[in-house]
């Protein structure tokens, strides 16, 4: 009986073995695996009529005609390999993040934390937002990287009380770092219904999400009430009394925190922004930007910040009214945004990595996850395209990095905007470059 069991039982292993998916393999190095190494030192320069052979007929045939604008540099000498427009400043959509990753890092550096505070006002505990777009009422143990969460700065904060010897408090919540509108200029209503974005505030729990899980969904129309709601919650699990409702109010100014907890880096931040699209992060990243420049943190203070920053790079072309893109007021030309991926790539400016970092990968990563696919007539660029997306009605942009089939890598940027401009048109023309032989 023993020798049968055995026997059955190993059937019926193997059998299960032979069913299991086999290991995934990343997708990039699949699709590209036929790519070549780097292109050597002594590559022969792109020759630019080549290239523009390759890139004429594909805009010709999109039907965006006076619409599109682009720019094209070789990344290792800076040689300008094509351009169309490149100094006109058109509606670029989210690709508007690049500028905002770049300032941030600039400004602030990547090592840069947001702290959310608990401060100890008389009998009452003050719930102080400093602009912390991804701090969470708990974090589950996979998650990664682990968010700031009301459920540690409550348990730092009862431990404090009891320290104290107080067991019954108070509650109020202070949003007061942020002013000016909470809703950014020229933003459509349903931007909030459909979840694109939470009302900017500086204190809001998952984003101002309704259901943390997903990225676009309801948004709470009143975001720091209820993260003060929650934290309430959290509190009184922690063993905390807490007397009646929360309320608004103001820490009183240089008090001490009794717990704070602390964001994710600035450069975590930043790649967590770039690679979906995260509407939310961006607009804090920019209003901290105003802060570092002594501007108020508004919408107003955040352009004028980083502009500032913009300035102090040598960057023209840009005018941003806010830090996500969400607003047809920012004007922003192809020729910047190749410029601000140039600076980011720098290895003279490793703090500014993060920009480049965060991109998404075709056909792999974020918002470029599902594009250039075998049928999409871009899929030369699968795995080999690394680019921030934009998209709002009637204008489409894609800039970033990409490696030709010589192994050169190229910086680029193109922006549509016309009732024609669509996401896939673009892919087209930065799969041509990965799959030119330009030399």
């Amino acid at each position: 009986m023993l020798n049968i069991f055995v026997l059955v039982a190993g059937v019926v292993a193997a059998d299960v073995l032979k069913s299991r998916p086999s290991a995934t393999m990343p997708y990039p190095v699949a699709l590209a695996e036929g790519a070549p190494a780097s292109a050597p030192s002594d590559a022969a320069p792109i020759d630019p009529d080549r290239l523009a052979d390759k890139l004429d007929d594909r805009m010709s045939d999109s039907g965006l005609s006076d619409g599109l604008s682009a720019y094209v540099t070789d990344a290792s000498s800076g040689t300008v390999v094509f351009e169309k427009d490149a100094v006109t400043s058109r509606i670029p959509a989210s690709t508007t993040k690049i500028v905002t990753a770049v300032s941030a890092l600039h400004e602030l550096g990547p090592d840069k934390r947001l702290r959310t505070d608990a401060v100890r006002d008389g009998d009452r505990i003050v719930l102080v937002g400093a602009g912390d777009p991804t701090l969470t009422e708990s974090n589950a143990t996979g998650d990664y990287p682990q968010m700031a969460s009301l459920e540690e700065l409550a348990d730092h904060t009862a431990a404090a009380l009891e320290r104290a010897g107080v067991d019954s408090v108070r509650l109020g919540y202070d949003s007061s770092l942020y002013a000016g509108p909470l809703e950014g200029p020229d933003w459509k209503p349903s931007y909030i219904w459909d979840g694109n974005v939470a009302k900017v505030t500086a204190l809001m729990v998952d984003g101002g999400r309704k259901h943390k899980e997903r990225k676009y969904g309801d948004r709470y129309d009143d975001p720091p009430r209820v993260a003060a709601d929650k934290f309430a919650r959290q509190l009184r699990e922690a063993g905390v009394r807490v007397e009646g409702k929360p309320a608004p109010a103001k820490a009183p100014h240089g008090a001490d925190p009794i717990a704070s907890v602390d964001s994710p880096p600035l450069a975590a931040l930043v790649e967590k922004m770039m690679l979906e699209s995260d509407n939310n992060i961006a607009e804090a990243l920019a209003r901290q930007v105003a802060l570092a420049r002594g501007e108020e943190a508004s919408f107003a203070g955040a352009s004028t910040g980083v502009g500032q920053v913009l300035s102090d790079l040598g960057v023209s072309g840009v005018h941003v009214a806010d830090g996500s893109g969400l607003t047809r007021n920012n004007r922003i030309s192809p020729k910047a945004l190749v410029k601000l991926v140039a600076i980011a790539s720098d290895p003279e400016n490793p703090g500014l990595r993060p920009a480049i970092t965060g991109l998404p990968t075709a056909h792999s990563t974020g918002s470029l996850g599902p594009r250039y696919t075998a049928d999409s007539g871009a899929a030369a660029g699968a795995g080999l395209v690394r680019g921030k997306t934009g998209t709002l009605n009637g204008v489409s942009a894609l800039s970033g990095t990409v490696h030709d089939r010589d192994g050169r890598l190229l910086l680029f940027a193109f922006i549509a905007n016309g009732d024609a401009a669509a996401g896939s048109t673009l892919d087209t023309f930065a799969a041509a470059i990965a799959e030119c032989g330009c030399s």
